[in-house]
């Protein structure tokens, strides 16, 4: 399981030009799924994320985390994570999972983050997604699990 987190400003994302997810500060999250991937990954993960200390303190320090300054988390699956560009020119995705094993595991992943009275907004799995946001800092991090 790997995730790019992107510190926001705001974040949106659309699908059939309606915006089905949006959020304030806080953070911008793709999840990729692989195939051996379980929900003891996710947790792990989820942990992570939740706790990660990346926005300014009163020294302007990255010294706190999501829930000390009221942030919200944007999920979006994110299956072109896993893809593999080593031979030619076209992507291969067989390192991602099959939709029914990763969609479980996009939702249970939200699901968890939802427990650790964070606000999540999603994406729609498997959708085409027209994802904007307005990175803060830029801070970009990728965790893997």
């Amino acid at each position: 399981m790997k995730i790019v987190v992107q510190r926001v400003k705001n974040a949106q994302v659309e699908v059939d030009e309606k915006v089905v997810g949006e959020i304030k500060k806080g953070f911008l999250v793709l999840l990729g799924i692989t195939h051996n991937d379980t929900k003891e990954h996710a947790d792990y993960l989820v942990k992570k994320l939740c706790k990660l200390r990346v926005f300014a303190d009163e020294n302007n320090k990255m010294n706190l985390a999501l829930k000390d300054v009221n942030g919200e988390l944007l999920i979006i699956s994110q299956f072109t994570l896993y893809a593999n560009c080593n031979d030619g020119n076209r992507p291969s995705f067989i390192d991602a999972a099959k939709a029914e094993h990763a969609n479980k595991l996009y939702q249970y992943f939200c699901q968890e983050c939802e427990k650790n009275d964070i606000h999540v907004e999603k994406g729609v799995f498997g959708a085409d997604m027209k994802v904007s946001l307005l990175n803060d800092g830029p801070v970009t991090l990728i965790l893997e699990k």
